[in-house]
């Protein structure tokens, strides 16, 4: 009841209001007009497939802090662009993996990779089923020599793929979005991939392949569903929508 009390009781009670406001705010991802350009191409965002997936309350994220102040010169990356937690799937504990499309279009910042690996990592260490919501434009160029030097960075992702392959750890991918380039990887070397209609999954889009090749060609016929699940068999299930 004391004096000194009550004022200890306010400033931490202001300082935990600070963290959920800035939590919300990252929960935002790109923001408002980078949401809503995603709803415009029919397709949901990282949280709210996220939100479909799991059973109800049981998600727990890890790393939303993840490049907090950082990369400000580009915009900055909420959550690092990416979304990770444990959750369950019809009472079964997964790992969860989500690619954020409105932060850089799912790009991956060095931080990114990081995040990513932290994620494989404890599945690895306690054999928990992995499912990634992929949705990614491959590594954010800019930063490109920050991405690729490492142990830590980006090709790891891919050896991590591999080991847990080799685990007997289930990994399944669902292709949301235009997955490109290296974005493009980790999705086929998992145990079994769905894709939505007016996705796409190549390593250059059509624009570098006529600049390269000269050759034109939709990106539907490029890589899209229904090539991948009729023509290419990278596709296990082809699906309508993100629902």
């Amino acid at each position: 009841t004391s004096a000194r009390f009550e004022a200890n009781m306010r400033f931490m009670a202001d300082l935990m209001s600070q963290v959920h406001n800035e939590e919300e705010k990252i929960r935002e991802g790109g923001g408002a007009k980078a949401i809503e350009n995603q709803h415009g191409k029919n397709r949901l965002t990282a949280r709210e497939r996220i939100n479909l997936l799991v059973d109800p309350g049981s998600f727990f994220e890890l790393g939303a802090y993840a490049a907090y102040g950082m990369y400000s010169e580009w915009g900055g990356a909420p959550a690092s662009g990416v979304i990770t937690g444990l959750g369950r799937i019809d009472t079964r504990s997964v790992m969860v993996i989500a690619n954020d499309a409105t932060v850089k279009a799912g790009a991956f910042f060095p931080m990114t990779a990081k995040k990513v690996i932290r994620a494989q990592n404890i599945a690895i260490e306690n054999r928990i089923p992995t499912v990634y919501l992929v949705a990614s434009a491959g590594v954010f160029l800019p930063l490109q020599e920050d991405v690729f030097a490492d142990t830590d960075d980006f090709g790891r992702v891919f050896r991590n793929n591999a080991v847990m392959s080799a685990m007997g750890i289930p990994q399944i991918a669902a292709i949301m979005g235009m997955c490109v380039a290296g974005g493009g990887y980790l999705p086929v070397m998992c145990d079994h991939v769905l894709m939505t209609d007016g996705s796409g999954l190549f390593l250059a889009g059509p624009a570098l392949v006529q600049a390269a090749i000269g050759q034109k060609v939709s990106a539907e016929e490029l890589g899209g569903a229904a090539m991948h699940a009729a023509i290419s068999g990278t596709v296990d299930f082809r699906e309508p929508n993100d629902e």
